[in-house]
């Protein structure tokens, strides 16, 4: 059978759309791995899917799966593009959305420049929450990374995070700590790992190493959390201008228990089918 699908992507972080509303199909982990792959599929960092809400309160529900096969709680790039998607395949004609996702609700505002503006919710710090392994709730962490001590704020959006401060963006060790961060026994589910340079009060820099995608161009939960992480330890005011190497986001936090508002583009690459 062959299944129509929308190539998309938010600041370069790149998605493969599925509409399974008015298109029945059911999606393994194996497919998201085999059309994951850039050489051999279609390749993407997360595969997005479409489907029918469960809750009578939403509009849809979201599935992710990266693109090692693993299914995801969140991606707030993601979510703008899931936006674009449903509004732009006539699936919807509301421009605030309320999707269902595997870690709780969000709201997906569709504005009129073309900006979509998501509630990402508030986001959990509480350690067990994140899932992140502390005797206590701290702005801060050190944690031994090869007998080395990392600090790191720990912070879920839905799905975990740990952001690590650097001085210099663009000789971070992402690919030599990310991976390190991302398996370390503290973070039993995994963890996505932020390096973040303050270039001032209302605006920084950030790559990240996701969980099971490896660095990405760009990842709006962790600009989320990242924006969270310098707002609570006090290196930046909101709101506040996140820059990573796909583009730039917004982002408002107005402090422990209020949502986080993430604002950035969306765009349609291409259309396409796959065998399944």
């Amino acid at each position: 059978m062959l299944l129509r699908f929308t190539k998309m992507h938010g600041l370069g972080n790149d998605f493969m759309v599925l509409d399974l509303v008015s298109q029945h199909a059911h999606i393994l982990p194996k497919h998201a791995k085999q059309w994951g792959d850039r050489h051999t599929g279609i390749g993407f960092d997360q595969l997005l899917i479409v489907e029918a809400p469960s809750n009578p309160d939403v509009d849809f529900r979201y599935r992710i799966f990266n693109s090692d096969g693993s299914e995801v709680e969140q991606c707030g790039n993601g979510a703008r593009c899931f936006a674009r998607f449903v509004l732009d395949k006539r699936l919807t004609a509301k421009r605030l959305i309320r999707v269902e996702t595997k870690s709780g609700i969000i709201e997906l505002d569709v504005r009129n420049d073309g900006q979509i503006c998501v509630n990402m919710g508030a986001p959990r710090l509480v350690p067990a929450d994140i899932p992140f392994q502390a005797t206590a709730q701290a702005t801060s962490y050190s944690v031994d990374v090869d007998g080395t001590a990392v600090d790191l704020a720990a912070v879920s959006m839905g799905n975990p995070h740990a952001v690590v401060r650097v001085s210099d963006i663009n000789n971070a060790p992402v690919h030599e700590l990310g991976p390190k961060i991302e398996h370390h026994p503290r973070f039993p589910a995994r963890v996505n790992v932020g390096f973040l340079q303050v270039i001032d009060r209302g605006r920084a820099q950030l790559r990240v190493w996701e969980r099971g995608a490896g660095e990405t161009q760009a990842c709006g939960t962790g600009a989320c959390a990242a924006a969270v992480a310098a707002i609570s330890q006090g290196w930046m005011d909101s709101p506040l201008l996140i820059d990573l190497p796909g583009g730039r986001l917004s982002i408002e936090w107005a402090g422990p228990g209020q949502p986080v508002m993430m604002t950035g583009p969306a765009v349609r690459v291409y259309e396409g089918q796959v065998r399944l």
